[in-house]
C-alpha cells in the first residue's frame, strides 16, 4: 500500500518510473550503445586492436552475436577482420578511418545533448546532480542484492576511493587547462 510507504520505497518507486518507466529517445539511444555497434566502437577506439573474443567478453555477449555485429560493421566499411601473421588462428579485429569518425562523430553528438540539458538546469543544478549522481553511484558499487549490505567500513572506504580517483581527476583537468593556456 501506498500509505505504507516510507521514503525510501517512494523513492525507490520514483526513481524506478523516472528512469524506466519514461524511457527517452536518448536513453533508448544510450542503450542501444551499450550493446552494439556504438559499444564495439567505442571499446575498439579506448583499447585498440582486439580479437573478436576479447570483444565479445567485453560486450558480455555471444561469440556468435559477435560475429555477426563484426560482419555488419565490416560491410558498413567500420571495422576490418585480418588474420594474425604471427598466428593464422586468430583474427584481429580494428576501427577503419570511417569507424574512429562514426565513433568521434556519435560521442560529440551525445557530448552536445548532454551540454544542452545542463544548460537548461543551470550551473548550481548541474553540480548538484552530478555530486548526488556520484555518491549514489558510490552507493550503488559495494551495493549487491541478495547479499549483506555493506558496514559501515566498507562504506567509508568506497568514499575515500572515490575521493582519491575524483582528486586524481581534477588535478588531470587542471594540468591539461594549464596547458591548453600555455603555463
Amino acid at each position: 500500500m501506498e500509505g505504507d510507504m516510507g521514503f525510501e520505497d517512494e523513492a525507490v518507486h520514483e526513481l524506478w518510473t523516472t528512469v524506466w518507466g519514461h524511457r527517452s529517445a536518448m536513453q533508448r539511444e544510450m542503450m542501444r550503445g551499450a550493446h552494439g555497434e556504438a559499444f564495439a566502437i567505442r571499446q575498439l577506439a579506448h583499447v585498440g586492436t582486439m580479437t573478436p573474443s576479447q570483444l565479445a567478453d567485453s560486450m558480455h555477449a555471444t561469440s556468435g552475436r559477435v560475429s555477426t555485429l563484426l560482419a555488419a560493421m565490416e560491410k558498413k566499411g567500420l571495422v576490418t577482420r585480418e588474420v594474425d601473421p604471427n598466428d593464422r588462428r586468430v583474427v584481429r579485429v580494428s576501427l577503419t578511418d570511417a569507424g574512429r569518425e562514426h565513433g568521434r562523430r556519435d560521442m560529440q553528438e551525445m557530448r552536445d545533448a548532454v551540454c544542452w540539458i545542463f544548460s537548461q538546469m543551470g550551473e548550481r543544478r548541474t553540480r548538484e546532480f552530478l555530486d548526488l549522481s556520484r555518491e549514489f553511484m558510490t552507493y550503488m558499487s559495494i551495493c549487491r542484492p541478495g547479499k549483506p549490505r555493506p558496514t559501515p567500513e566498507e562504506v567509508r572506504a568506497a568514499f575515500e576511493k572515490r575521493d582519491r580517483q575524483v582528486g586524481a581527476e581534477e588535478e588531470q583537468r587542471g594540468r591539461a587547462a594549464d596547458a591548453r593556456r600555455g603555463l
